[in-house]
């Protein structure tokens, strides 16, 4: 990637990601170990919709996913023992909110494109709960 894409990216990371964090954590109830693999979110000449495309394609389906999932005690206890990590990426250009998420082995995996079909957080967020809750 450019120098564009990797200053949007850091940008991004510096002042974005922590309050995205804490609204995951808090909709949680616990602390979630969330790895991005920043590199991959980085489209050639899209440096300029970065903060926009990332937290509605990546981080708003996941906060509304754990907010509806761990709304009961219960529910949120069984998310919290089963779900290790969330891992954001974007390695094969999925822009299919039914393809989004996979969870295995604890570990959710949101794989999408960071520019496509941004505006379906609510078909995104179905898709990460209804995998998790399949396998929990």
């Amino acid at each position: 990637m450019g120098l564009a894409e990797k200053k949007a990216a850091r940008e991004f990371q510096n002042n974005r990601f922590e309050s995205l964090k804490k609204q995951i954590d808090k909709e949680a109830g616990f602390e979630v170990d969330v790895e991005v693999n920043w590199e991959t979110l980085q489209v050639e000449k899209y440096s300029h919709l970065f903060d926009e495309t990332w937290p509605k394609v990546y981080f708003h389906p996941l906060i509304k996913a754990l907010k509806e999932m761990c709304s009961e005690d219960f529910a949120q206890e069984a998310v919290q023992e089963g779900l290790k990590k969330v891992v954001i990426q974007n390695y094969s250009d999925n822009h299919n909110s039914d393809r989004f998420a996979t969870f295995k082995n604890g570990v959710l995996t949101l794989n999408h494109s960071p520019i496509f079909n941004v505006d379906q957080i609510d078909d995104r967020a179905h898709n990460i709960q209804t995998v998790v809750e399949k396998e929990l």
